[in-house]
């Protein structure tokens, strides 16, 4: 399967679902739900690890990580679809306002909140 973009993962995503007869499962509560423990599950090889130990993952740790980042993407893409969210523009529109609540010079160099800022 060759998939290029957002859009075409979405079809994707949406036909493996059809095709399973999931849709009755796939209301916003248990795909949100469904993508959190996803997104635990995405933080299980990293536990008890130091930041440097966390950048040089072995050969499989790092592939459950990417096993892991496509459950959770693919169910964000789940939760977009259900509720007929465009993720790419969301995404774009909400840098912007990153950028506004962030400005460059403020929050350079900084992990403080935008009102702390």
């Amino acid at each position: 399967m060759s998939i290029t973009n957002l859009e075409e993962l979405a079809a994707a995503v949406r036909a493996f679902g059809r095709e399973r007869d999931w849709h009755r499962y796939h209301d916003p509560k248990n795909l949100a739900a469904a993508l959190i423990v996803e997104a635990a599950e995405l933080l299980e090889p990293f536990q008890w690890l130091t930041p440097e130990q966390s950048l040089d993952l072995p050969a499989d740790k790092r592939e459950a990580v990417r096993q892991e980042m496509a459950d959770v993407l693919i169910y964000l893409v789940s939760l977009a679809n259900c509720l007929e969210v465009d993720l790419l523009q969301a995404a774009v529109d909400k840098l912007a306002i990153n950028a506004r609540k962030y400005p460059v010079e403020k929050a350079r160099g900084s992990c403080a909140k935008s009102h702390e800022l």
